[in-house]
Order: C-alpha cells, then structure tokens, then sequence
C-alpha cells in the first residue's frame, strides 16, 4: 500500500506538471491552482473508472467506480466495483465525506456540513447494495470492519487530490457508518459530524424505545395512533382481503417473510414507529380522529401511507438485504412492546431480522460488534458531533460521551424527527456546532475562532442541491 500510495503522490506531481489548457470550460471551476482537469486527476488513480459526468452550475459532478477487494484482510481474494460519486468544488476547499449507509445517489445533492464548509463532496455505496456487490456475494465479507475499510481506501486514493482537510458524515445508518469508520480509522478524518445515528449496545434490552413511546408529543397524537394501529390488527381479516388484491395487482409475493399474514402484521406494527421518524406533532392532524368509526380505507390508507404496504413483500425486501443483515450480524434491531394493543391480536410481535432475510443466507449475531464501538466512542471520541431529533424514536437509543472524549458534542433539535439537522438546534448550540464544523474543516474565520455566534454557513443555500428531508426507508429502517 505504501508503494502504490508513494508511485500514486508521484503521478499526481507528474500530471501536475503537464499543461491541459482548455481541458476545463470557463463556466466550471478550477480543478487545481494549475491547470490540470479534475477528471483526468480523477481516473489517473489506479482502479478508478468513470460511469458519467453531470452537469452541476458551480461544481463538477462525477459518477464513478472503484475497485475495491472483497475482503479487506486478503485483498487477493477477488475484488467488486463500488460506486462512488464526487461533487467537486475546488481542490483549495476541504472535502466532505458521506455515506447513507444504503445507496448512493447518483444526482448531484450536498449535505449540510459541504454546505457549511462549502466545500467538496465525495459520497460512497456501502458495499453490498447493489451495484456495489460482489458476485457471487460471500456475506460474511458484510461487515462495519470491511465497509470501513472500504472508506480508508477511498481516502487514500483521493488524499493526494484533495489535500486539505476532511470531515466524514452521515445521517442514520450512515451517522453510524460514520461512527465506525472512525473508530477504525480515527486517523483518517478530521472531524465527524453523525446525524441521528442509533447506538443499539445490548440488542436484547430496549425498553428505552417503550419509555420513548410512552411519553413523545402529546397524548392527544399518542391516543390517535395507537388507535388506527390497534384498529388495523382488529380489522385483520377484511383488510388482509384487501391486501391479496393489492398484492395480486402489484405481482408481491411473500416468501422471504414467510406469508402475507406476517408481513401484514409487520406493516401495522411499524405505523406508531413511522409517523414518529417520518413526520411532525403538527401532522397528528391528518391521523383519523376516531379509528373505529373510520372506514376500512382510510385506515388501509394511513397505514399505508406511513408505513408502506409493499414494504415486507419480497419486492420491497430485495433491495435491503444487506441492512436486515447487518442489524441480524451486528447492528441489532429494537424490539418494542405495544401496551395498547390486546396481546391475542398480535401473532408475532416484533420479527427479528432473521425473518426478513432470505434463508439461503446464513446470520450469526455477534453482540461484541456494538459494545465495542460503544466504548470506543465513550473512551476516544474527538472532533466527533452527534445530532438527534427529540421526537425521533432512533435516538433513544443513541450515542453518548465519556470521560475520555474531547471537543464532541451531542445535540438534540427540540421537536423535530429522523431528519434533524444542525440547522434544527436552539441557537446556541446551532452557532456552536457550525462552529465546531468549520474549525475542524480548517476554514473557521478569526471572528468565528474568537466568539462562535458569528459562525454560519459559507455557501448559500442551493434548494435543489441542499437535501434538507428526511432520507424515507420505509419500514423500521434507520
């Protein structure tokens, strides 16, 4: 690695050297302070390729893969494409690194940190999502070891391009991506901003989520949805009628959960869950007032709207196999109570991972995985910012600080779901954390070193490239 890092610094100087004038168009910016063309810096590195260019006024936008080894202790043993997109700025600016922890998008979009250090963004596929998948895929090479090892790389490979300083971030699966990158590789960043991310330590203890349930927004909203959600499971038979319709016309079949009638159960179980990650306390409105009075489609229809019929069939499974993975292997899953709920109207409760993974796939659960990212995080946080929703039922089991930790932080937005942002603190700790952002960034100015209430964004806010909502995984998906 440190031959092929020394051969990679000394092509970069090289091409560095060679005059490209007029490579670039006026209307982008500059790659370099020469005149070296970004995308050529780009696919001189060794394993990367390009899938398409997109336009972006400001920026350059790449959509890219890199050869990455399936198994990170014996690179030898085969490699994969992993997709990657890079949202270039300038090579002066310092870079966001994002992940979701799913997909990656492949139009142009920036973060909230990119926009506040306006800076670069390179945003990766966790490996396993498809295209970025082996083939034939060795799932046991599924891991938070190897997907951050996955990360390093990458750094690696685009340090010498973007030589200033890094920032990794994420929000929910990614905020824990993010997490375990840098506990694995706590030299790599130079600050790590994790939004929303859960922190599942002992997987059989949750009652954290029921003390979460039992007490967010209001009780008016809590009666309403607990309500429609016990309505539905009262309603099973009629409804699931409906469903085998709804599933005949949509061609959803049901093989990996095992029948219709578990993934029905699974649907409704989700509903309290969803409006909470998913929407506000001013939406309680739209949630029937009356569930028994309500007719048998506007239950089906709120119901489906939050939580997503199609969301347990193998269709709508298929594409997040390598999460209800992971959360089977390592990450764990939230098993919650439903006090409101008679005990005989619930066939299965809870299903585990394991239920939602195809059997030909083998799971075994490693609860080591998260204690010791847990302890990692307590004993050695720094430069580390964690952000939560108040009214978000992931952050009930979330990250906390230790003794050991220095200049990090967690935050908590005062009412808002799965997609709080720094944008969402109370102003003090809003000017604090962009502060924090953009002095780890190396771009804090003199007066934001000197009283951090003059800190704020450096780019104005783009509305088609500043995702702002919640990224929505139906189903009780982080």
């Amino acid at each position: 690695m440190r031959k092929a890092l020394r051969w990679l610094l000394a092509l970069t100087v090289l091409i560095g050297t060679l005059s490209t004038a007029g490579a670039a168009t006026a209307a982008q910016p500059e790659a370099t302070t020469g005149s070296t063309d970004i995308k050529e810096r780009l696919l001189a590195i060794p394993g990367m390729s390009l899938v398409e260019e997109k336009p972006y006024t400001g920026y350059r936008f790449f959509v890219l893969n890199y050869t990455q080894p399936v198994d990170h202790r014996h690179p030898s043993a085969g490699t994969f494409q992993q997709r990657i997109t890079v949202l270039h700025k300038d090579v002066s600016r310092p870079t966001v690194f994002y992940t979701g922890g799913y997909n990656v998008s492949t139009t142009p979009s920036r973060r909230e940190p990119t926009q506040i250090v306006d800076g670069n963004q390179v945003s990766m596929e966790y490996r396993f999502f498809t295209p970025s998948r082996p083939d034939p895929a060795d799932w046991s090479k599924l891991d938070i070891w190897q997907a951050a090892s996955d990360q390093h790389r990458i750094f690696e490979a685009l340090k010498p391009v973007y030589d200033h300083k890094w920032i990794s971030t994420g929000g929910s699966k990614g905020g824990m991506t993010a997490t375990y990158y840098e506990r694995f590789y706590p030299r790599d960043m130079d600050g790590v901003v994790a939004y929303v991310a859960p922190n599942d330590v002992v997987n059989d203890e949750d009652s954290a989520y029921d003390r979460f349930f039992a007490s967010v927004g209001t009780k008016e909203c809590r009666d309403r949805l607990n309500a429609v959600q016990r309505e539905a499971l009262v309603r099973r038979e009629p409804l699931e009628k409906k469903y085998e319709a709804y599933a005949a016309d949509n061609g959803y079949t049901f093989t990996t959960v095992g029948s219709l009638d578990r993934a029905y159960e699974a649907v409704v179980l989700d509903y309290v869950w969803g409006f909470w990650q998913y929407s506000l306390l001013s939406d309680c409105d739209t949630i029937p007032a009356d569930a028994k009075t309500a007719t048998d489609q506007e239950i089906w229809d709120s119901i489906d709207t939050i939580s997503g019929f199609s969301a347990y069939a193998d269709q709508g499974l298929e594409r997040y196999t390598p999460y209800y993975y992971q959360a089977g292997t390592q990450l764990g899953a939230p098993t919650i109570e439903f006090p409101h709920i008679e005990k005989e109207l619930i066939r299965y409760g809870s299903q585990p991972p394991r239920n939602f993974v195809p059997r030909s796939i083998p799971m075994k659960f490693q609860p080591s995985a998260m204690r010791d990212v847990d302890t990692w995080v307590r004993q050695n946080a720094h430069q580390m910012l964690y952000v939560y929703g108040q009214n978000d039922p992931w952050g009930a089991e979330r990250f906390r600080l230790g003794n050991g930790a220095s200049d990090s932080y967690v935050f908590t937005a005062p009412g808002m779901n799965h997609g709080a942002n720094v944008a969402g603190l109370v102003p003090d700790e809003k000017a604090l954390a962009t502060a924090r952002i953009l002095e780890w960034a190396g771009v804090a100015s003199a007066a934001v070193q000197a009283d951090p209430s003059a800190a704020k964004p450096l780019a104005r806010h783009d509305a088609r490239l500043d995702v702002r909502d919640v990224e929505r995984e139906q189903a009780l998906r982080p």
